[in-house]
């Protein structure tokens, strides 16, 4: 066994991590394509997925023999995250490594990463509803509290907590009743609305001993981030809002993708049979929208038709609220930040936001879609570091 055959399981373990979430919430065996040439390449190379997908908890997959097609688009989503195919797998299934070596590789991969660099708590709330919450950084520096995009998992922001960490005690969490084992909860599930949505944000402050934070939101997790500043304002010391999903009435305008995701939501927020009719046709749309080095993390929230409805409730509160009545409540120096093209949330909507607040920052990029964000551009975070800094008590 060589050198690549390491790094190709070391390259294959950071795959499988990626498509972790996704893969969870799919009837196992996830079905895969690989492209092997023959019986022997296919179990071969079944052998060391499974393997590094044990070493990691990723949960079983079988690969689909040549002509076969995926059964769904998110066990393809899956499959291209993957890339069973590429030249440097299949090199290394030519030569496979024994499992001891396998182990250790992919145990390389796990210390450093994103999961090994943050601190995770289960919180149970007061009605029920369970948080994954995840912390990163030193305790004893200054804090960011971070509420990303609705039912997303962490992953999506691990380039923004990764940067931050370095200097700040980042606390993050994952939407409640969408995460967590099993993602069962009682039949009407907790409370979804937006307060309720705050409440959890103040709760993962609490868990992890954070007092007083600057307060991040991106994209829908920025009306959450409104709300927790009316709702506890002596928690924070600064706001910055990016790219936010805002609903202003007829103050701003709307993207087409923000009213055609919004008429769906309201669609699936009336019951579950309504929800999986429009689940069936959404997921057969959505794969080509999405981004390829991201796909896997943003389909997350539709990949099955009881996930999709909880999404659709939680996220749906988010797009319903409209937050002009939270702006003249709000005290905070708070930095507001859009794009000229962005067309998934429209940058008129975050203008309009640092309109009606008092002491405001607007920053408009001249470039920058909406998903871009969330691969943690460095002048974007520079910027958020600067104004936390210059905004600390």
């Amino acid at each position: 066994m060589g050198a690549g055959s390491i790094e190709a399981v070391a390259r294959l373990t950071e795959r499988v991590l990626s498509v972790r979430p996704l893969a969870g919430v799919l009837s196992p065996p996830v079905a895969v394509a690989s492209a092997a040439a023959g019986p022997d390449e296919l179990d071969t190379t079944g052998r060391l997925l499974g393997c590094v997908a044990d070493r990691v908890g990723a949960g079983a997959f079988r690969l689909l023999g040549a002509g076969e097609a995926a059964p769904d688009v998110f066990a393809g989503v899956v499959g291209r995250r993957l890339d069973l195919s590429a030249a440097w797998l299949r090199d290394a299934a030519a030569d496979p490594p024994e499992p001891p070596a396998v182990a250790a590789a992919a145990a390389d991969v796990l210390a450093r990463s994103f999961g090994a660099a943050c601190r995770r708590a289960e919180l149970v709330r007061p009605d029920g509803a369970r948080l994954t919450a995840y912390a990163a950084g030193d305790p004893a520096a200054p804090a960011v509290v971070l509420a990303s995009a609705c039912g997303m998992p962490v992953e999506l922001s691990e380039h923004w907590v990764r940067r931050l960490q370095r200097s700040h005690h980042v606390v993050t969490w994952e939407s409640r009743w969408l995460f967590g084992p099993g993602v069962s909860e009682p039949e009407d599930g907790p409370a979804s609305d937006v307060a309720a949505q705050a409440a959890d944000l103040i709760a993962v402050m609490d868990h992890f001993g954070v007092d007083r934070a600057h307060l991040m939101g991106l994209c829908g997790g920025a009306v959450i981030a409104l709300d927790a500043a009316v709702r506890w304002p002596g928690r924070f010391t600064s706001m910055s809002l990016w790219h936010g999903d805002f609903e202003l009435g007829p103050v701003a305008p709307k993207t087409d993708h923000q009213r055609n995701l919004q008429a769906l939501l309201d669609m699936a927020r009336q019951g579950r049979a309504g929800s999986a009719a429009v689940h069936r046709v959404l997921s057969n749309s959505l794969v080509e929208q999405l981004p390829e080095d991201m796909a896997h993390l943003v389909i997350y929230p539709y990949a099955t038709g009881e996930l999709w409805y909880r999404y659709s409730l939680l996220n749906g509160a988010i797009m319903a609220t409209d937050v002009r009545g939270h702006l003249p409540r709000i005290a905070l120096p708070t930095l507001v930040v859009t794009s000229t093209d962005d067309t998934t949330a429209h940058p008129d909507g975050s203008i309009a936001v640092a309109r009606g607040l008092d002491e405001v920052t607007l920053h408009i990029a001249p470039h920058g879609d909406h998903i871009s964000l969330f691969r943690g551009p460095a002048e974007l975070i520079d910027l958020a570091l600067d104004f936390a800094q210059r905004n600390r008590p």
